[in-house]
């Protein structure tokens, strides 16, 4: 996962007594601190991220290298297995090959429009089977697809979908209207997630939604190459089958024609962004096989734990994913997409606090739990299987601390949130980024929903209060030597370019980073307290009831 350039400076949070004098003295322990090695960083990157590691695919010899590594550190520290006896915990995951027809074709009364694979459309399925079929079912639009009570939203009202296909929009209405939702921060609602669940819910028996580069984030080439091959999801007890039977996209320029097409005015888009939308029923048919290609085998979580001295069944999580992308086309005679930013410098982290954990003066009274999560690059799926089927108890689950693709372009006066505003963690941020000098700012881009894809969200859904944060934009060294180095990092996310390069890695914010989230972890470990999901946020509820 790649958070989006950060451009916006705000002045810091205020600060709360989260943190005793005597916390912060132990949190700032120069044994635990200085235990935090850059050249052991390193070391676990150009390991983690070398071609011998073949990409970190899940269910490849990549994976068995890279837990087997993971474990073997966690050892190497004196951490006890997280699972019973074991430091690995399976995830079972079905990888699905979805090859639908060349063209999708609607049809209605005034003739027909096709629509290219890849180009114009995509789509696939997530049940179970070798072959999918739908024939002749309805198109109806659905507005955002939403069904919100608490922000007295419902696109689905007096709507019966079952046995049909929904279009909708992507994002919420707030990206349009700051007084709707949360305004320019993207809700789970905007998420295209959500949107499949949701039209799951109501018995549809498809769903496609409408791409938009600016309500996205990301433009149509995004979407193509994430759908043009194989795609991996937990497996299910009853094998998919109360999912969509299939979910895809359409490009903006086939929606306009499919709008065309039904001989409905296109502003119906506008009008679908206010309060009051009824859904139109666009008097269109279309047909939908796919055959699937399918693989089911198990991955693995790794875990391991520092068992706290007066607390130990309260726990709190530091995750990353050791997953990336694995073996793809060949770019320059390169074909390992190796994943050294994203994500080996999180697992390297992970263990570099592990070790800080082990030196402390004061060992910590909660325990740690220190997870490397599987299959993040497949939708999140280790941190979803860990959240819905969990070691210890969420009750008892203090917080968990997500660290993904840090920021390897130097240090930072300034440190960035992303989902600022939901949790107290907030305020554990300000008050261990003081101790560094440096300031807080929220996600300068909160319509794109950054919050929504790292491992982080699948805690969040369960209640337990997540952090997911990273080096911020105003840089110490704003040398034009440093700049030209930052600038390096341009076009190498999810490439086969995604390699360590210490002539222009900076590592000194990445420290920083490392023992900013060291002392938060260790300021936790140390309070009776949880920390609660603030008001107006959507998992106060989910909270509350953990």
């Amino acid at each position: 996962m790649k958070r989006l350039p950060f451009i916006l400076l705000i002045a810091a949070t205020s600060l709360v007594a989260c943190n005793s004098t005597e916390n912060e003295l132990d949190a700032s322990d120069p044994a635990a601190l200085n235990s935090i090695s850059e050249e052991s960083f390193v070391n676990t990157v150009k390991t983690l991220s070398s071609d011998e590691f073949e990409g970190r695919m899940p269910f490849t010899e990549g994976e068995t290298k890279t837990i087997n590594y993971i474990k073997e550190q966690f050892e190497g520290l004196g951490l006890e297995p997280g699972n019973g006896d074991s430091f690995f915990q399976e995830v079972p995951l079905v990888e699905t090959n979805s090859s639908p027809m060349e063209e999708l074709v609607l049809k209605g009364t005034n003739g027909e429009v096709r629509f290219k694979l890849l180009d114009e459309f995509v789509m696939g399925s997530r049940q179970v089977k070798e072959s999918v079929t739908v024939n002749d079912s309805e198109l109806v639009f659905a507005g955002f697809g939403i069904v919100a009570p608490e922000y007295s939203w419902n696109d689905y009202a007096d709507l019966d979908v079952k046995g049909k296909t929904v279009v909708v929009m992507v994002n919420d209405p707030g990206y349009y209207d700051k007084s709707l939702f949360k305004g320019g921060t993207m809700t789970y609602y905007g998420r295209w997630t959500y949107k499949y669940e949701e039209a799951a819910r109501q018995g549809a028996s498809g769903i496609m939604i409408i791409h938009d580069t600016g309500a996205a984030s990301y433009g149509w080439n995004v979407v193509r190459s994430g759908w043009s091959g194989p795609q991996m999801n937990l497996l299910t007890a009853d094998d998919g089958a109360s999912l969509a039977a299939f979910e895809g996209w359409l490009s903006a320029d086939a929606a306009k024609r499919m709008f065309n097409l039904a001989g409905v005015d296109s502003n119906v888009i506008e009008a679908a962004k206010k309060p009051g939308f009824k859904a139109v029923d666009l008097g269109l048919k279309t047909s939908v096989s796919i055959k699937n290609k399918i693989k089911k085998d198990i991955s693995n979580n790794v875990i391991g734990k520092l068992v706290g001295t007066k607390r130990p069944d309260e726990v709190i999580i530091y995750a990353g994913h050791w997953d990336h992308l694995g073996v793809g086309e060949s770019l320059e005679g390169d074909s390992i997409y190796n994943g050294a930013n994203d994500n080996a410098t999180g697992i390297a982290a992970i263990i570099e606090i592990a070790k800080a954990f082990k030196h402390a003066s004061v060992p910590p009274e909660r325990t740690i739990l220190f997870i490397g999560l599987t299959a993040e690059e497949q939708g999140l799926l280790g941190s979803e299987y860990y959240a819905t089927n969990p070691i210890y108890p969420l009750s008892k689950t203090v917080a968990n601390i997500n660290i993904d693709a840090m920021t390897a372009s130097g240090a930072t006066k300034d440190i960035t949130v992303i989902g600022y505003g939901q949790s107290e963690l907030d305020a554990y941020v300000a008050n261990v980024a003081k101790l560094q000098n440096r300031t807080v700012n929220p996600d300068p881009h909160p319509s794109s929903g950054s919050f929504f894809r790292s491992d982080h969200f699948n805690f969040a859904k369960v209640g337990v209060p997540a952090l997911y944060a990273g080096g911020g934009v105003d840089f110490v060294d704003t040398s034009q030597e440093a700049q030209n180095k930052r600038d390096q990092f341009e076009g190498r996310y999810h490439t086969q370019r995604d390699e360590y390069d210490a002539s222009y890695w900076q590592l000194d914010g990445i420290m920083n980073d490392i023992k900013l989230f060291y002392q938060i972890g260790y300021t936790l470990s140390m309070e009776t307290n949880f920390p609660k999901w603030k008001e107006g946020s959507e998992f106060k509820e989910a909270g509350e009831n953990r």
